[in-house]
């Protein structure tokens, strides 16, 4: 979809749910992509034992908790080059990019570099294990080296999509994992004259597939905005500054999630492998509720920027309506799924304590869609700072529940999951009073 010249312009205004649900498709796509070739690791390992599916757990939230806090090169840019195309202003779009792409690239190198030392110390804080240990610390030193891809296909994906260019990062995150998924088959189990990896195995696939996404990526930002004729690195304080409340907003996530993980695996290797199962389909749905966030986020940057708070407290309804109804499906679609996803995903010896923590992950579906939806609009608005109280209330709440956690582990697992609805519970009731009535200074009043 071409962005129009002028808010009034904008198809929104003609067609508000149609331009919506048409443009948060193919985000919708792009984002789930990862998550399911996650599931496809999942289900690969979890044939190999507890163990690995165990380490699988360990890593990939090792790895989320050390990446996605700097989410904000991806959040930060959309909003930015969104609010540009309000303005009119394409110089301001391509030199936000820019420069979102350089730190990308700094950032990246230099946690790879940071990070290596100490990773034994990391997993170990998550798991008393030892075969779970050592099988963390492979897959992760093999990940770090895609670590500067990860963060540059992350800004990369906030130019295109603040641009209103939905497809691309689809085309782009398709095709590397894809890739991934192929490499996975060859490269966990073997084939011909290439040996069984493991966990290494699928650690390589996931590198190269995003390396592969990472360089498209930044011919496709090349091609729609051009390079900036300098890096402006004064003006990455700005960035900086929305970096430092979203990082805050990000990290408060992160830890509660990292919590959860190090929760379950203390409780035993069973309670770690089921919960390992149940998180890559929970994230799997945020990641699908989450495309109305962005939709929102780039559509209300555009409409606030150009001076029309009225569409934009319009997109906000319609996203709303939107992300309520999805989540409501997904509930359905998972308590219908119950069986297929333990046999698929969850090892033997941990099926019997996987189905009451399941159910609960599925009843919070449509609270889930609103707090992601709400995120999305707030982003678009600027408002990051009221996002980052909000997530500070609700981890804090959430994170003495889960120290609270004891007993069996049946048990144990379930009281992970309530602890989890409760904190997206705080999510959601912060993030709707923002826009209706419209708590404190809300820049959608």
């Amino acid at each position: 979809m071409t962005a129009p010249a002028s808010p009034d312009d904008h198809a929104f205004v003609r067609r508000p749910h149609r331009t919506l649900v048409g443009l948060s498709i193919p985000v919708m796509f792009s984002l789930i992509a990862e998550p399911l070739t996650g599931a496809v690791d999942t289900a690969f390992l979890a044939q190999l034992g507890a163990v690995p599916a165990a380490a699988l757990g360990v890593a990939t939230m090792l790895l989320s908790s050390l990446f996605w806090i700097f989410n904000f090169l991806g959040v930060g840019t959309q909003t930015e080059v969104a609010r540009a195309l309000g303005e009119a202003a394409p110089d301001h779009a391509r030199d936000a990019a820019g420069l979102a792409l350089a730190l990308a690239l700094s950032i990246g190198v230099g946690l790879a570099l940071l990070s290596w030392p100490v990773l034994e110390v990391a997993v170990a804080f998550m798991s008393t294990d030892i075969l779970v240990q050592r099988a963390s610390v492979t897959y992760l030193e093999i990940r770090l080296i895609g670590g500067p891809a990860v963060l540059l296909t992350m800004a990369a994906f906030g130019a295109m999509r603040g641009l209103q260019d939905m497809r691309t990062p689809l085309q782009i995150a398709v095709a590397a994992n894809v890739i991934n998924v192929v490499l996975d088959v060859v490269l966990i189990s073997g084939f011909g004259p290439v040996p069984a990896m493991g966990v290494a195995g699928a650690a390589w696939a996931a590198t190269v597939g995003q390396w592969v996404g990472a360089l498209w990526a930044l011919y496709a930002v090349r091609r729609r905005l051009g390079l900036p004729p300098a890096l402006r690195w004064r003006e990455a304080r700005s960035l900086l500054r929305v970096g430092r409340d979203l990082t805050a907003r990000t990290g408060l996530l992160l830890l509660f999630i990292f919590l959860g993980t190090r929760a379950a695996t203390l409780s035993g290797t069973e309670v770690g492998a089921a919960h390992q199962a149940i998180r890559q389909i929970w994230m799997l749905s945020a990641l699908v509720l989450d495309a109305f966030a962005m939709t929102a986020q780039s559509l209300i940057g555009f409409f606030h920027s150009g001076n029309r708070s009225d569409l934009a407290r319009r997109v906000a309804g319609v996203a709303c309506v939107w992300g309520l109804g999805s989540g409501v499906l997904l509930t359905v679609g998972m308590l219908a799924s119950t069986d297929i996803v333990a046999l698929l995903l969850v090892p033997e010896s941990a099926r019997e304590i996987f189905p009451r923590a399941w159910i609960i992950a599925a009843i919070t579906q449509p609270l889930n869609a609103l707090s992601f939806v709400t995120d999305g609009i707030h982003w678009g608005t600027r408002d990051y700072p009221y996002l980052r109280n909000a997530m500070f209330t609700a981890t804090g709440v959430g994170t003495l529940i889960l120290f609270a956690i004891s007993g069996e582990p049946e048990a144990a697992l379930a009281w992970i999951w309530w602890a989890t609805a409760v904190w997206i519970a705080i999510r959601t009731l912060f993030g709707m009073g923002r826009i209706w009535p419209g708590w404190g200074t809300s820049p959608l009043k």
